[in-house]
């Protein structure tokens, strides 16, 4: 039996975090199997992924509390999102010659972003990237494939979060 812990999301906008239920939003187009997953359908892979990295906006919020490995945003980071591209689903400098996602956003959606193991070991074209976890928009607006959260969740997760736990979605409640 494992001791690492699960925390996820269902279709109907609730993140489990641990024992308690709190407000999310998931993509647009709903949860669709990872298989199925295509880069730009705004939907959410169903599964569990491990928390790769965290990164903050150290002008706007303070360093998260976390064990996870975390490092403060660069004006200059951005994250490919280009299929064709050999960095497909990774990290990049800005500018970047292939499409590319700015992380040093002005509407606070990436103060805090989590990335999620979701299609990078390998990245394969075109099955989706930059699957975060992120704080949400304005009512719990739909994401474009991520889980959002509010700045406050986003925070007591990271302070969860313990190396080895997963976070994702699931089609329905998993208790």
């Amino acid at each position: 039996m494992s001791d690492n812990s699960l925390f996820y999301a269902t279709p109907d906008g609730v993140f489990h975090l641990g024992e308690s239920r709190v407000r999310a939003a998931i993509g647009k187009a709903g949860v669709i199997s990872a298989i199925e997953k295509c880069e730009g359908d705004g939907a959410s892979p169903l599964g569990f992924y491990p928390v790769r990295r965290v990164y903050y906006r150290d002008d706007r919020v303070e360093r998260p509390i976390t064990q996870l490995p975390c490092r403060a945003i660069r004006r200059d980071d951005g994250w490919c999102d280009d299929p064709s591209d050999r960095a497909y689903n990774r990290p990049v400098r800005l500018p970047y010659k292939a499409s590319a996602e700015t992380l040093w956003r002005e509407d606070g959606l990436y103060d805090m972003i989590l990335v999620l193991g979701h299609n990078d070991d390998p990245p394969v074209a075109p099955r989706g990237s930059a699957i975060f976890l992120h704080c949400k928009r304005g009512d719990y607006e739909p994401t474009q494939g991520c889980i959002a959260l509010s700045p406050e969740d986003v925070r007591t997760l990271l302070a969860r979060l313990k190396p080895g736990d997963l976070v994702g979605f699931t089609s329905g409640d998993q208790d």
